[in-house]
């Protein structure tokens, strides 16, 4: 039944002239059912009334158009047959109507105006047809009941305006809700591929490194052939490792594939393994210089991962594109930051700018500065090489300056 009703409430808001004839000849029957019923004194159906209402009530099935316009025409018909006939009808009912449709369609006070109009106009046309005054009980019947059809029109036009908005509220809700969620996701995917290509181009490049120089000592020195072997193996397993881990840390817990307790074997790397980094380089044959100023202190977890990530991303560009190049590296603590400057000579190649680069390392270590609250800065260096300087606030939240 509840499906049946809304079914057909659905056709009748997609078909609205359907229901405005439908309630104009149920009006129309209604007059004549009044003229024709009560005995006695009361109205008689004459062609005249007929006419009168067919017209009237006609005019109903156009109230949503011209809600106005079929307001006039109702009232100017009653005052016209009343005042020809010099008897009182129940055309009044369709005048009622047409007042009350115009209120739920037309703006609050031109409801209320075109309400009093119509009421102040079948008040005197009535009062001059019958001789009776003011306060007879028949015109101030008239009178409110035009007002009260006026009122429930304005009831229902806000009622109508009050479900819309709460609809409305409803819908940018939720596609609030989805937009946020679509938001999410896309930072999501964006975190994923930050930390993916962090774990993997190090390695990758370290490994890229250690193969051609293995390829190329091969036939006069397999000693150092068999020690890029090994740092080619080191790397490898240092990156299934840090790839395990991060995959550990974006699996659900509760996996049915693997136990998270399995996955997860470190924390994230923070500024304790900048050590380590800087050997996985030098072992490579990169020359860096690491030296660290101020009162080291632990930081927020995802400042020092921020950091320890800028440095592994700024020394895989070093080895990629100044392989022969000499890198510095400065963590400089200040009461309010963390600074990290990694600067290279450029060596005898050209180093990578920020406009040319056509890769995703500057756009990920700026990407990781700015979510932390940091600046991220690029250009060439003092030497003649490129400059990185990430400056990354010594507390989450607190914008460096």
């Amino acid at each position: 039944m509840q499906h049946l009703r809304a079914s057909l409430k659905q056709a009748l808001r997609a078909r609205p002239y359907i229901f405005d004839t439908a309630v104009a000849v149920c009006v129309y029957a209604v007059v004549l059912m009044a003229t024709s019923a009560g005995p006695g004194p009361g109205p008689e159906l004459t062609p005249a009334l007929a006419v009168a209402g067919a017209v009237m009530c006609g005019a109903l099935a156009f109230r949503r158009r011209w809600p106005l316009g079929v307001l006039a025409v109702t009232v100017t018909g009653t005052v016209v047959h009343d005042t020809v006939a010099s008897s009182r009808s129940p055309l009044i009912l369709v005048a009622m109507v047409a007042t009350l449709s115009a209120a739920t369609l037309v703006p609050r006070r031109t409801a209320w105006v075109a309400g009093t109009a119509a009421a102040l106009t079948l008040a005197v046309s009535r009062m001059l047809a019958s001789d009776e005054s003011w306060l007879h009980p028949e015109i101030v019947g008239l009178v409110a009941w035009l007002g009260m059809a006026t009122a429930a029109g304005d009831a229902l036009r806000s009622r109508r305006a009050y479900v819309a908005a709460i609809e409305e509220r409803a819908r940018r809700a939720e596609q609030t809700r989805e937009e946020e969620a679509e938001r999410r996701v896309m930072e999501e995917r964006l975190r994923i591929a930050r930390e993916l290509h962090d774990v993997l181009a190090h390695h990758i490049a370290l490994i890229n490194v250690q193969s051609q120089v293995a390829a190329h000592v091969l036939d006069d020195e397999p000693a150092q052939a068999r020690e890029a072997l090994g740092h080619i193996r080191l790397a490898g397993r240092a990156a299934l490792e840090e790839l395990r881990t991060t995959v550990g840390l974006l699996r659900r817990p509760g996996s049915p594939d693997e136990p998270l307790t399995e996955l997860v074997t470190e924390p994230a790397p923070g500024l304790d393994r900048l050590d380590d980094l800087i050997g996985s380089f030098t072992a490579a044959g990169l020359a860096v210089d690491f030296r660290t100023e101020g009162d080291p202190r632990p930081l927020p977890a995802p400042v020092e991962l921020a950091a320890f990530r800028v440095t592994q991303e700024a020394l895989t560009n070093v080895s990629k594109h100044a392989p022969r190049a000499r890198a510095t590296v400065r963590i400089v603590y200040t009461p309010r930051d963390l600074v990290v400057d990694v600067a290279d000579d450029g060596g005898p190649l050209k180093a990578p700018s920020d406009a040319g680069h056509a890769g995703h390392g500057l756009v990920g270590m700026r990407e990781r500065a700015l979510s932390v609250g940091g600046t991220f800065t690029t250009g060439p260096s003092v030497t003649g090489g490129f400059r990185v300087l990430a400056v990354l606030p010594a507390a989450l939240g607190v914008t460096s300056a």
